[in-house]
């Protein structure tokens, strides 16, 4: 198999993984922490597509712990082939996910202007969308250098 950068079960895999779970956590952190959030469904939709890209890339990150601490090889064809749909699954999610979220934080900054008419904390949306595309960076990472081990 071919050795990339973002491999399963080598370090860069890994810190490409904790990469993702951090950006995936501060996003849910940032905007579970802005009131008024769970009234959008693109704001709900945000948080529950970065919550199973928490736990999906944790779960790989665990197993590139134990693979790293055990020197074994994660790259036979049916790992690489579930590697590979997770990952496009989840950044697919991530990315749709992210420009729902953004298109209607534009629409209430720049559009009609009803971030200055209401209490809402537009702030934390932005600052939670943009970890959210960076997690989307990440995770297109991860699931094209799994798509080149794989072919």
């Amino acid at each position: 198999m071919k050795k990339m950068i973002g491999s399963p079960g080598t370090m860069s895999g890994l810190i490409l993984r904790i990469g993702q779970c951090a950006t995936a956590a501060a996003s849910i952190g940032v905007m579970v922490s802005a009131p008024g959030f769970s009234s959008y469904t693109a704001f709900c939709f945000l948080v529950a597509s970065m919550g199973l890209q928490l736990i999906w890339s944790f779960g790989l990150a665990c197993l590139d712990v134990y693979a790293i601490r055990r020197k074994s090889d994660l790259q036979t064809p049916i790992l690489l082939s579930l590697f590979t749909v997770g990952d496009w699954v989840t950044a697919l999610l991530s990315l749709a996910a992210a420009c729902s979220s953004a298109g209607v934080t534009v629409l209430f900054t720049k559009d009609t202007e009803f971030c200055r008419q209401t209490s809402l904390s537009c702030d934390r949306f932005q600052i939670s969308v943009g970890l959210a595309f960076f997690n989307w960076v990440l995770a297109a990472i991860s699931s094209h250098a799994m798509f080149w081990i794989l072919t």
